[in-house]
């Protein structure tokens, strides 16, 4: 078995987390999520819950990775053995995601390109997109190409690899953001998007808003998905989990923030105030935004720095979630990095093309009703997800109890939080991602709509 890696300081560890945090969940579904539920109340409400619900649930996952100096996959059942099928279950979500997120990493780095040459006119077309996606080569030579750089990241290890490329793009990320942000709500018309997002109004606060703004807290801090757990693995006994929790959250909400800043009133300056115009998933990023680019003066500039900002998050984020399967070959199984790396990539290329090919040949494949890649997401994201959380939180409440974790916290100053971190852990969470659980799979089964 190879030697553990740590990460090298806290600035390490907090930027390569806040990258697996930052990804496709902030910048693509964070503002469609905020345009559907309300703007500003959506707003409102996701930011309370980060700083409480999330904070928990953060803490948690990187005490557990820190105090077992395991992956996901031996960390529950080091806690305790009756729970290492928890540990299983956590492992399948980063497995099944890794695929089809690699797959729109590479929609994603097909975008840049396409702005990057000055393509803007080309890519704002109704139609480029769904004949894109429906090719049966080109979608999956980009698909190749991001998934090669995500497994060559992670070849380098923890230091050389994962913490060195976090500490680059991360500040060029929120650089970008803050760029575009500022760039778009000085744009004659952007002021009622603005207002939409920021103020919010009462009568949009209701279960629908709650349930959203709770659901998108898995997919932005990336919780849930073993991550944490494994980052948590490298993080140094030094350090002060509850301190690199606030930053990781910090950082995360500001991202999540300023995109929805950045494309909401964009949208609402082509539409004229129409938030229909936000669409939904791929519409939004895909189709509507770059509409958005080609009627804005400098379009091909301001579209090449979106399309590079959102490849950038997306690769800390494929990274991190490539880390944590790996990190389960290496303690399990006790093989090198390289071949636990080499093993994964090909299983997310064999995936990961029958993911694109059911946007085109295979597009009569289904699954209970579901497209290829949007099976995968409602098994991963819609019902593990909630699953693994709230059996966490049941297994750290009542079975190794939250002083264990408290404990973990306090190895480096006191935790000022572990009144409030007990009781949310005990009660109030599994309460609330029970509520996302049966409402997620209801409205993907299509018994309710949101």
């Amino acid at each position: 078995m190879e030697k553990r890696n740590t990460f090298q300081g806290k600035l390490g560890f907090v930027l390569a987390a806040s990258g697996s945090a930052v990804g496709l969940g902030n910048l693509w579904r964070f503002p469609y999520l905020a345009a559907k539920y309300g703007g500003g109340m959506f707003l409102l409400v996701y930011v309370l819950l980060a700083v409480t619900f999330g904070f928990v649930l953060m803490v948690t996952e990187i005490a557990i990775g820190r105090k077992t100096q395991l992956s996901p996959l031996k960390a529950f059942g080091a806690l305790n053995k009756k729970w290492d099928w928890l540990g299983k279950v956590a492992t399948v979500v980063p497995v099944l995601i890794f695929p089809y997120y690699c797959l729109i990493g590479g929609w994603v780095t097909k975008y840049a390109y396409v702005m990057i040459t000055g393509q803007v006119e080309a890519a704002a077309q109704d139609s480029f997109f769904g004949e894109y996606i429906s090719a049966p080569v080109a979608p999956i030579v980009w698909f190749l190409i991001f998934i090669s750089a995500t497994a060559l990241v992670i070849l380098f290890g923890v230091n050389k690899g994962i913490e060195k490329l976090s500490k680059v793009l991360m500040p060029a990320l929120l650089v970008i953001t803050i760029a575009l942000s500022v760039y778009v709500v000085t744009r004659s018309g952007a002021l009622e998007g603005v207002k939409y997002y920021l103020l919010p109004d009462i009568k949009n606060l209701n279960a629908k808003t709650f349930l959203a703004a709770l659901g998108q807290l898995f997919y932005s801090m990336s919780l849930a998905m073993g991550i944490m757990i494994t980052y948590g693995s490298y993080f140094s006994k030094e350090e002060h989990i509850e301190k690199a929790t606030r930053q990781i959250e910090f950082f995360d909400t500001v991202i999540a923030f300023l995109a929805g800043l950045m494309i909401i009133p964009a949208v609402f300056v082509f539409s004229g105030g129409d938030k229909e115009a936000l669409g939904k998933g791929p519409s939004l990023m895909f189709v509507t935004l770059p509409k958005v680019f080609n009627s804005l003066p400098g379009g091909n500039i301001i579209g090449s720095l979106f399309f590079v900002l959102v490849l950038f998050a997306a690769v800390t984020s494929s990274v991190s979630i490539l880390e944590a399967i790996v990190s389960g070959l290496l303690d399990s199984f006790k093989i090198k990095r390289l071949p636990a790396t080499l093993l994964v990539t090909a299983y997310g290329i064999l995936i990961g093309v029958a993911c694109s090919l059911g946007f085109g040949v295979w597009d009569g494949v289904k699954i209970l009703g579901f497209g290829i890649l949007d099976f995968l997401d409602f098994v991963s994201n819609s019902v593990l997800l909630p699953v693994v959380g709230m059996f966490t939180c049941i297994m750290v409440g009542f079975v190794i109890k939250p002083d264990m974790i408290i404990a973990e916290v306090e190895l480096n100053g006191e935790f000022k939080m572990k009144h409030f971190y007990s009781a949310m852990v005990k009660w109030v969470a599994p309460i609330f991602i029970f509520a996302i659980l049966v409402s997620s799979v209801l409205e993907g089964f299509g018994v309710i709509t949101f």
